[in-house]
């Protein structure tokens, strides 16, 4: 038994350009059988924090908000505050920065909606008794929508080997007492001899676990909450994960939060990836590598483990672009994602999310 995931290619023609392709994979994948007349529509994406480009482009945005009209259904575009201190923090500068970025009202025809309020705590407890967490913790408007549309843009992430549709919800659409409850295993650690002293992650910690002492950074372990907004702001890297058992777990978390997203929604959830802008790392640095591998595609299914399979797997396909970051790893067939960030095992979101009955990771691809 094999999930199917629906596959165009950036390809375009007189008579059907790029947009009219995104319309026909939407409707193709089964977007129509996911969405109720009059449903509220949760499309969740990431807005890009500000100095990102990588992110997906709002005219594409729009175009799944027509199309969701289309059936009927009432979109509205949502994703949840940052833990670490920064341009999406708070609903304000959240909503101020998407619409920066683009997805204004007029752009996007849609409103944007924080899902978890103005400071990260409107939150609905959701019970999943699983091994990591008996109850989550996820952003209400999320769990209050009929129905949901995961919009991600697959690109390699720091903490996870490449961030798509598991991330986009796991994480994307956890309060900030979520964020916090599966990031707190992951505790950063200072390089010496790379650390000069600046600051930056003094100013920038989100609980105070960070000090200068003898023009070092050093990090109060019983304040940590592990978000790695040290380690993304530092400008020598002198601030790295600890290559541990506590990868494995964070994953694990991060899964056992997509269950929650998930619960309630049975056959009301589409999911897209966009395998474009493949940057090495997350679309919330405020910046963005060049990417790994060229633009590939878009991807849809119903199954959120096969389509991160499936992306990670056409992304390894790919011989990598000369100028990226990648220095191994670089031939067709290759991982990609190993090749940035070595010590993450990215397949274990996969087996952990195929083991609680979130999907499978045997897929066929159909191209449309």
């Amino acid at each position: 038994m094999k999930s199917t995931v629906y596959f165009i290619d950036l390809r375009a023609t007189y008579s059907e350009n790029l947009l009219g392709k995104i319309g026909r994979l939407l409707h193709t994948a089964g977007l129509s059988e996911t969405i109720k007349e009059r449903e509220l529509v949760a499309v969740k994406l990431h807005f890009g924090e500000l100095g990102n480009t990588a992110f997906i482009r709002p005219v594409f945005i729009r175009r799944i908000v027509e199309t969701i009209k289309g059936i009927g259904g009432i979109p509205f575009l949502t994703d949840s505050n940052t833990l670490y201190a920064g341009a999406r923090s708070d609903a304000v500068h959240h909503h101020t920065t998407a619409i920066q970025n683009g997805f204004a009202y007029p752009v996007v025809d849609a409103p944007v909606i924080i899902a978890d309020g103005l400071r990260g705590r409107s939150e609905t407890c959701v019970t999943i008794n699983q091994k990591r967490f008996k109850r989550v913790y996820i952003g209400s408007e999320i769990v209050q929508a009929d129905s949901l549309l995961s919009v991600a843009h697959f690109k390699g992430h720091e903490l996870s080997g490449f961030g798509g549709t598991i991330k986009n919800l796991g994480m994307g659409c956890a309060s900030r007492r979520g964020k916090l409850a599966q990031h707190s295993t992951v505790a950063p650690k200072v390089k010496r001899k790379k650390c000069v002293g600046c600051g930056d992650c003094v100013v920038h910690c989100p609980r105070e676990a960070l000090s200068l002492i003898e023009k070092k950074a050093v990090i109060n372990p019983k304040k940590c909450i592990g978000c790695g907004e040290c380690i993304i702001i530092c400008p020598n890297s002198a601030i790295q994960i600890q290559w541990n058992q506590q990868i494995p777990v964070f994953l694990e978390n991060m899964v056992e939060y997509t269950m929650g997203v998930l619960k309630g929604k049975k056959d009301r959830v589409l999911f897209l990836n966009f395998i474009t802008n493949v940057s090495p790392a997350c679309d919330c640095l405020a910046h963005n590598d060049a990417p790994i591998v060229r633009d590939i595609g878009i991807v849809a299914s119903k199954d959120p483990v096969a389509i991160d399979q499936a992306s990670a797997d056409l992304v390894n396909q790919e011989q990598a672009l000369p100028g990226s970051c990648l220095e191994t790893n670089i031939n067709p067939g290759e991982d990609k994602f190993r090749g940035i960030y070595p010590k993450v095992d990215w397949t274990i979101q996969l087996h952990y999310a195929e083991k609680i009955g979130l999907g499978i990771r045997a897929y066929e691809v159909v191209k449309i």
